[in-house]
């Protein structure tokens, strides 16, 4: 599992690493006193869905109607809708996963597939994607803030400029292909040419992964939220119907590199790049009705990107040493003996971990990161570290649990998402594993994530950089240190251990850094609430592993019996959490639920001195 790359919206779908977070619709904007309320696309119906977030009182002067700045609506809502969406988005993007490893496998095939699915997502972020998904968010905000216009003629610009190097970046990378290849794929021989053939259909997705990114962005900040987060239900949709048509076509023969025809490639080549362009294309409608008309616009003088260029050095920094630590991980795990598990398991493990956060954690930081840039646009110290306190309250309230389950019922969920088809119940139990041994960093991971975003809202992005620059030296110590004492058909698990001790390492140094940048963070009230949190998830757990250990023991660990393992367990665990909650109410849990609810926080002499609470 990587980093993610510093995004305010969902991961790509099945999330890992690193597809980036970056895709995300919406119609008429809504003016700064809130009067006519941004509106987005409802994917389910011809309803409109309206999402409106809490910006506080805007002093500054109206912008016409197609840049208005969306107003009213509490986090806890915003949030919400969010998260139904990247539900939809996490769960196609697990019967994705499941159809594409049933289709190759996660031996050679598997494996050269998911190396050259990783290289566009790779390139993409090591040349705009970081800039698109991070600094663009407040940099919008702030000219919709500042501008006569309303930040039109800057957002005009931005995309312009952004499309014209997406252009030339994916037309260099595809020819670059066999050089791409040969980096991630040690050794070449079958599996480096199949990988090469595979990245010449995957690599143009780079384009496609930049346009979707930056419409997202513009949407977001106009506080439109739905067709962003429910596009990549589409690409999943796209890529599902690929895989079963896949299937059919193969079927009969062994699903081995020997046996696959070039047309067969071809077919789930174009085809997952195909997910990709409708994923993007289907924004552009969206894009329309929010008022905003899109020419391209290249005079650059004057246009105040410089202030985008300062900030993008850094996050591209913060890019480059990501795919540094990932590039370490991807070699590693490419260099185990074909049989042993391999990236194909690395990436799926990946996919499982992601899904809790990408449903929760990112849909929380989406709607928060216009709400935070705006703030900082006011001025409003006070209002950015409340989002903060807030967010790393619910993001432990919410995942620690998921890692109770995760941990406890990780090899039954495995076996359950990817026991199908040509990958065999072993292998899936052994993703499983992956994701048992290394779920204990899905907190801390959100809560890094979410310190990050503080430090871009408020335009330093040479911080974020330096934190990463440190969990990546960790990360790459650790996983070395796992290929030089572990064995071959345990290196996946190491490395993914060594990433979640990373984030633990993030979340420490984040901590740290914020409190020498913004004073006193009451960590030691963070640090209880979360025992209390985490207390509660053990007990869940417990009841978890009882159910687990009896279903097992009448049934034993194929595909039924795990799908009824994971149902049971899952079912017990949440009735462990409402007694446990009832019983032991806390003070911690209330405040988080009065935040999420958007009610007003305690204000005052103390609350100005920054005594926040975290």
């Amino acid at each position: 599992m990587s980093a993610e790359p510093p995004a305010p919206g969902p991961a790509a779908a099945g999330g890992g690493g690193p597809p980036p977070d970056g895709r995300r619709d919406p119609a008429a904007g809504a003016d700064p006193r809130g009067e006519r309320p941004a509106q987005g696309w409802d994917p389910l119906g011809d309803e409109t869905v309206v999402i409106r977030l809490d910006t506080g009182t805007d002093a500054s002067p109206a912008g016409p109607p197609a840049a208005a700045k969306p107003t009213g609506q509490s986090l806890g809502r915003a949030s919400r809708t969010m998260a139904i969406a990247s539900a939809a988005s996490r769960l196609t993007g697990f019967l994705r996963s499941l159809a594409i490893a049933a289709a190759i496998g996660v031996l050679l095939v598997g494996n050269a597939y998911n190396t050259a699915n990783t290289l566009p997502n790779i390139v993409y972020e090591l040349l705009l994607g970081g800039v698109l998904t991070s600094v663009l968010v407040p940099l919008l905000v702030h000219a919709q803030e500042r501008d006569p216009d309303g930040g039109e003629a800057y957002t005009q610009r931005l995309l312009s400029l952004s499309v014209v190097a997406l252009l030339v970046a994916t037309v260099l990378a595809t020819l670059a292909a066999p050089l791409l290849t040969a980096v991630y794929v040690p050794g070449g021989g079958e599996q480096a040419e199949l990988t090469t053939f595979f990245a010449y259909l995957l690599l143009p997705e780079i384009f496609f992964y930049g346009l979707g990114a930056m419409m997202g962005a513009i949407l977001n900040t106009r506080g439109v939220f739905g067709a962003p987060a429910w596009a990549p239900v589409l690409n999943n949709i796209v890529v599902i119907i690929v895989a079963g048509i896949f299937l059919v076509v193969t079927a009969g023969n062994e699903g081995t590199a020997q046996s696959l025809s070039d047309g067969e490639v071809l077919l789930l080549g174009i085809g997952t790049t195909f997910g990709i362009v409708v994923q993007a294309l289907v924004l552009l409608p969206a894009l329309r009705r929010t008022g905003f008309r899109w020419r391209l616009r290249l005079d650059l003088r004057g246009a105040r990107l410089g202030e985008a260029g300062g900030l993008a050095v850094w996050v591209i920094g913060y890019v480059v040493v990501s795919q540094l630590g990932y590039f370490v991980q991807v070699r590693l795990a490419n260099g185990v003996p074909q049989g042993e598990p391999g990236l194909a398991v690395f990436t799926f493990a990946s996919l499982l971990f992601q899904m809790p956060y990408g449903i929760l954690g990112v849909s929380l930081l989406t709607a928060l990161m216009p709400r935070m840039s705006r703030a900082a646009a006011r001025g409003d110290r006070d209002a950015v570290l409340s989002d903060l306190s807030l967010g790393s309250r619910l993001s432990a309230l919410a995942l620690l649990p998921v890692t109770a389950l995760f941990i406890v019922l990780g090899p039954a969920i495995g076996t359950v998402v990817f026991g199908h088809g040509r990958t065999e119940v072993s292998e899936a139990r052994e993703i499983g594993l992956v994701l048992a041994f290394s779920a204990f960093g899905l907190a801390p991971f959100a809560v890094t994530m979410l310190q990050l975003r503080v430090f871009y809202a408020v335009k330093d992005a040479r911080t974020p950089t330096v934190i990463n620059l440190v969990m990546v030296v960790a990360r790459i110590v650790l996983s070395l240190v796992a290929a030089a004492v572990l064995p071959d058909e345990h290196l996946v698990t190491g490395l993914a251990v060594a990433t979640s001790l990373s984030y633990v390492v993030g979340a420490v140094v984040g901590e740290l850094t914020l409190i020498r940048r913004f004073g006193d963070l009451d960590t030691a009230g963070t640090v209880r609430a979360c025992t209390g949190f985490a207390v509660w998830s053990l007990l869940a757990g417990l009841g978890a592993w009882a159910a687990l250990t009896l279903v097992s023991s009448m049934l034993g660990t194929g595909v039924l019996a795990s799908l009824v393992a994971v149902v049971a367990g899952s079912v017990v665990a949440a009735g462990v959490l409402v007694v446990t909650t009832m019983l032991w109410r806390s003070a911690e849990l209330d405040d988080v639920l009065r935040g999420l609810r958007g009610k007003p926080r305690a204000t005052g002499p103390a609350a100005s001195a920054g005594k926040h609470r975290r």
